[in-house]
């Protein structure tokens, strides 16, 4: 039977786990009210429900909006299940005037677009046949079937426009005790789709309190391999975000213990060097730097980085940021300020702050150490200046267009920045008329 509770938890069982858990975290203790949720409670999700209503449909939000909302946390994308057949979604919106896409038609899934805002809209559904991540399914009207072909049980919890929270699964007590566990059988799961192996550690890392559900951790074991079936760009995006979860090195560790990050990664593990560069962030008030924190964790130079960018197919900017960060200790680029400030200049104050970082976690140096503190600081002490000169101020002295500028104006940056940026005028263009007589047959 499904389970319904009113938006606040007040004296329910589940309030009294609450208040009895140790170290619950924020959301899960007190009055939890989704009705002034802002995602809930703003005009353009109230439309969608009044679309749907309008054709006799119930509906409710499910997944990440209501886990996070019920956890005291931000919520981002809002999914919506209801009984009706997209055919009628789809008529049912346009006549309310909402924007209509069959982004995900074949999964029953319609986008709709209300003030600008999208929500994905999904026929409640029960799986016939599981064959991987392609699942042969058929629609239902039973909320307890849609919410069975779910993951995880945290995931597997509804909210009605009112903010009335039903839990068909029991996972309320679980989201309650910060508990990631599968529905049903773990193993039959993972099979539907191996990349909840790494979606396992990714909420444990986000999401979790207390140890790891050794059924789940188990499971993942067993069927480890399956990731090698998986796409390259799904495995990279899970595993950026896991790295920058809350309890990444527990879960990181737990993946080691477990034979699956060499599946993941191809390289050996260095937690000790992740937690140091995990730390750094934290002390230094820096954000959370997914691409640093897989270079801490898997490379040992830039050889590394390549071949793990091109493993998990990274973007061109993330290739770059990963290479940068595993090649943090060459030619000494820290090792005076001068340095420092050519390094600033030549990676631009995010790629230099990355490398400071990368370098400090690679180090013997420890948390407080004030060489590279300063190191990682210069950025707010002193500002790249711009090149004094440009093409046509080459041309503008008697040099013709052409390469033999660009060759020019190459020999004076690299003078200008190993002198460590001179401002001098008269030194300037003393360089640069020499540079020019130089370069003349």
């Amino acid at each position: 039977m499904e389970r319904s509770c009113p938006v606040r938890f007040k004296r329910s069982r589940d309030l009294a786990m609450a208040d009895e858990a140790k170290n619950a975290a924020p959301g899960t203790q007190g009055e939890p009210d989704l009705a002034t949720a802002p995602w809930l409670a703003s005009p353009a999700c109230q439309r969608v429900f009044d679309a749907l209503e309008a054709g006799g449909y119930p509906a409710r939000a499910v997944g990440g909006a209501v886990r996070n909302s019920l956890m005291g946390l931000d919520a981002a994308d809002v999914d919506i299940a209801t009984p009706a057949l997209p055919d009628a979604v789809m008529k049912l919106c346009r006549e309310a005037g909402l924007s209509v896409h069959a982004t995900g038609l074949e999964h029953g899934t319609i986008t709709i677009v209300s003030d600008s805002v999208p929500f994905e809209v999904t026929t409640l559904r029960r799986d016939v046949e599981t064959h991987g991540r392609h699942a042969t399914v058929a629609y239902t009207e039973d909320w307890a079937e849609d919410a069975a072909r779910r993951d995880f049980t945290m995931n597997a919890i509804y909210c009605d426009r009112h903010g009335g929270v039903h839990d068909p699964l029991g996972g309320l007590a679980d989201l309650i005790e910060r508990r990631v566990r599968f529905i049903g059988s773990a193993q039959e799961r993972i099979r539907e789709d191996y990349l909840r192996i790494l979606r396992f550690f990714r909420f444990f890392a986000a999401y979790g309190q207390g140890p790891i559900d050794p059924e789940g951790l188990g499971s993942c074991v067993k069927e480890r391999d399956g990731l090698r079936s998986l796409s390259a760009e799904r495995i990279g995006a899970e595993l950026l975000k896991l790295l920058v979860a809350p309890r990444a090195k527990e879960a990181l560790k737990a993946m080691q213990e477990a034979g699956i990050d060499s599946i993941v990664t191809g390289l050996e593990s260095e937690l000790d060097r992740f937690e140091k560069l995990a730390t750094l962030e934290m002390e230094l008030g820096a954000d959370r730097d997914p691409i640093g924190r897989l270079a801490a964790l898997a490379t040992n130079n830039a050889d590394d980085a390549r071949m793990l960018a091109s493993r998990l197919r990274l973007s061109n900017a993330e290739r770059s940021g990963l290479v940068h960060a595993a090649d943090c200790a060459r030619d000494g680029q820290f090792a005076d300020e001068t340095r420092q400030r050519a390094a600033l200049y030549r990676l631009g104050e995010a790629a230099y702050r990355s490398q400071c970082l990368a370098a400090w976690a690679r180090s013997e140096a420890g948390l407080k150490d004030d060489g590279f503190r300063r190191c990682y600081t210069l950025p707010d002490r002193w500002q790249p200046l711009a090149m004094p000169f440009k093409g046509a101020d080459i041309i503008a002295r008697g040099v013709a267009p052409g390469p033999e500028v660009g060759k020019i104006l190459k020999g004076f940056e690299e003078w200008w920045v190993k002198e460590d940026f001179p401002e001098d005028a008269n030194v300037l263009l003393g360089k640069l008329d020499e540079l020019i007589v130089a370069a003349r047959p």
